[in-house]
């Protein structure tokens, strides 16, 4: 068999849980090795994460309780599509709402990542942002934010360091620092 082929055979699907922001689903599958058994998916909406860079390569980062992982966490701005919204239309709604910025220059730097696909059909999009305006931030009420701006290579270290553990803010930063040092990004 081609490892690249679905070795699983999905059997019937179920709706176990649902909120506005996720649905839970339970498969029965048949497993790759023939046994009967079921598989749990968490389904997403498309996230999006946003560098916001200034003009000294000063990065933009949002500080925030996160209530699944107890525990307080530094990330880049980052947030979820509502309804058929795009993913560069739901960013710059969180890049507004949550650090009170508009940006003139935006450019996706990576699309379709999968965030934890052995549990989640979660997919992620990331932007940087330049030319940045002020406008005053309005968060949800489920955000209390802390707002820094921290020297990008700053940023860097501090991924490097485990200060900053967000998933997305992780690759995103990293993934911006390799096309910037290959003169991939102005």
């Amino acid at each position: 068999m081609n490892p690249e082929q679905n070795p699983w055979k999905t059997l019937g699907s179920r709706v176990v849980y649902r909120n506005p922001w996720i649905t839970v689903r339970e498969d029965e599958v048949i497993r790759p090795d023939g046994l009967p058994g079921i598989y749990g998916v968490v389904e997403t909406r498309i996230a999006a994460g946003v560098l916001a860079l200034t003009p000294e390569m000063e990065l933009c980062l949002v500080g925030q309780y996160r209530y699944p992982m107890n525990e307080y966490s530094w990330e880049i701005i980052e947030g979820g599509t509502e309804g058929a919204e795009s993913p560069l239309d739901a960013i710059r709604r969180e890049l507004r709402e949550e650090a009170g910025l508009e940006a003139a220059r935006w450019t996706q730097i990576a699309g379709g990542l999968h965030m934890t696909n052995c549990h989640s059909s979660e997919r992620a999009c990331l932007f940087t942002a330049t030319g940045l305006t002020d406008v005053g931030a309005d968060p949800d009420g489920t955000e209390v934010l802390a707002l820094r701006r921290v020297p990008f290579n700053d940023a860097v270290r501090m991924v490097m360091d485990g200060e900053i553990r967000d998933a997305l803010s992780v690759m995103g930063i990293l993934l911006l620092e390799r096309r910037l040092r290959e003169g991939l990004l102005p």
